[in-house]
């Protein structure tokens, strides 16, 4: 028997290790994305509790986290709240730190591939404070929560849809729940990310 030599070269190292930093470099990109995103939900929560009570008690914990009353819709029964979201600093460094190192690991596979260029492609590190401006830049922005009721605003038990982002909803579900009796299916706090 004999064995077939094909004439095709070997796949030099830093070529894989550049691809390697380039999909690091595409997750970066993605996850910027997904900090960013809008996660805007809808969740409908019931409560024994008269509707003017749990009203008011959302109302009351919403402001104490600066949310501010915007007004409503008195006939669809509505009320809405603006707030503003803050990026988180230690994320924005984080990213930039990540942002650092990818570049500069991308600049150390170019300066080796093609050796022509020096030192020059090192100065890639100096990118990855990009990452965390973009974060800081996308994430930072007005949200706006809304209650609506559905049953009778006289009679209990209260009916609410709440349309708000998603990291909102869970912290009403987790400290209000047990104060108001709010009860809603418990997707918010069994569904993934």
């Amino acid at each position: 028997m004999s064995i077939r030599q094909t004439d095709a070269a070997p796949m030099h190292p830093l070529a894989s290790t550049l691809l390697l930093t380039l999909l690091m470099a595409i997750g970066l990109v993605f996850f910027l994305r997904a900090a960013s995103k809008d996660r805007t939900t809808v969740v409908d929560v019931q409560s024994p509790r008269p509707p003017l009570e749990v009203l008011q008690g959302l109302q009351d914990w919403l402001e104490q986290r600066g949310w501010q009353t915007e007004g409503g819709d008195p006939g669809r029964q509505v009320l809405r709240f603006r707030g503003q979201v803050r990026s988180s600093l230690p994320l924005a460094l984080l990213l930039s730190l990540l942002g650092a190192v990818g570049a500069a690991c991308l600049g150390l596979v170019m300066a080796q591939l093609l050796p022509s260029l020096g030192a020059w492609p090192l100065l890639l590190a100096l990118l990855g404070p990009v990452a965390g401006l973009v974060y800081r830049r996308r994430a930072a922005r007005a949200e706006t929560l809304e209650l609506r009721l559905l049953s009778d605003s006289e009679a209990a038990p209260s009916n609410l849809r709440l349309r708000a982002h998603r990291d909102e909803l869970i912290a009403i579900e987790q400290e209000l729940g047990p104060r108001l009796q709010l009860a809603s299916d418990g997707s918010l706090l069994s569904s993934p990310i």
